[in-house]
């Protein structure tokens, strides 16, 4: 069963030209893989971005507008950590690496993107769920790279623009309660905007072609522990399993529900957010963290809830 076998991908098989673009930095363009093969097995005109964590002025990576990079796989610097490069050169093709910079100089890139491109259609994939939290849960993960993507790509003039999070429960190591998860797809599905979720399965064309994505870039950088946590749920492991030794001292539990691709409609989600019109206009990084941690102090914050299973 196809990830396009859902509501996503009826909003998707519409369009032609769509952006898979990672929205918390790192490997999160990898959890986007099974849509990005989906869609291209589906004759659609596919293109990755990610909010970049490698320093990409220390790469030959041109910039084609600030704080925008087209990296190849032949983009030479970074080679210990450089996500974007490693799967360049495994797929062949381009992926634009956006640096890690505010909202408004984040929405000037995407702006290219849309233009030059001519899209129709941008996914914003969250490898975790912490994309989703509006800001007065008990924890918010590392919500500063989502909420500038989120923001960004909010603004912009897009016939289709959709949220998705992969990796239900990975982001209990930064504080997120998931019960406050599930309280907010419950809200989004009161207004309709909560698309699904779509269990990616072993044998499916497009998840046997992420993972052997990710097993052939952990060969050679830095392995993702969140992309290594989601294989292992994906091929059945349950429970305190370790893919990689950066988990080693840490009790993990993997689980069947880490495997399941969430959906929703992403101006939705971002109406949602408490402080999202505080991060306008914001030219760092450090500003998007400022205008957080001055929300939270503010905030009425709920109380931590655990799922009742």
């Amino acid at each position: 069963m196809s990830v396009l076998d859902s509501r996503l991908g009826e909003r998707l098989l519409g369009c032609e030209r769509i952006l898979v673009a990672g929205a918390g930095g790192g490997y999160d363009v990898f959890c986007g893989l099974p849509l990005y093969f989906a869609l291209r097995q589906a004759g659609k005109q596919v293109s990755l971005a990610n909010l970049s964590f490698t320093y990409l002025g220390g790469t030959d990576a041109p910039m084609v507008v600030p704080h925008l990079a087209r990296v190849e796989g032949s983009t030479r610097g970074c080679d210990d950590y450089f996500p974007e490069r490693y799967l360049a050169e495994l797929l062949g093709v381009p992926v634009w690496a956006i640096e890690k910079v505010g909202v408004a100089p984040t929405r000037e890139a995407y702006r290219h993107l849309v233009r030059t491109l001519d899209l129709d259609a941008i996914v914003l994939i969250d490898g975790g769920t912490d994309i989703l939290m509006r800001g007065d849960e008990a924890g918010l993960g590392t919500p500063a790279e989502d909420m500038t993507s989120l923001a960004a790509v909010h603004g912009l003039d897009v016939g289709t623009k959709l949220v998705a999070c992969l990796g239900f429960g990975i982001d209990a190591f930064h504080g997120v309660c998931h019960a406050h998860f599930l309280e907010d797809v419950a809200a989004l599905a009161r207004e309709g905007a909560f698309l699904g979720a779509h269990a990616l399965l072993a044998d499916a064309p497009e998840v046997v072609r992420y993972r052997k994505a990710v097993a052939w870039v952990h060969e050679r950088m830095q392995p993702s522990i969140v992309n290594a946590s989601i294989v292992s749920a994906i091929e059945g492991q349950f429970g305190d399993h370790h893919a990689t030794d950066r988990t080693a001292g840490s009790t993990l539990f993997i689980n069947p529900l880490m495997s399941l691709l969430w959906a929703f409609e992403l101006d939705a989600v971002a109406r949602r957010s408490l402080y999202l019109r505080d991060l306008e206009g914001t030219g760092s990084i450090w500003d998007v963290q400022v205008v957080i941690e001055a929300f939270r102090k503010r905030c009425a914050i709920k109380a931590r809830a655990t799922i009742p299973v």
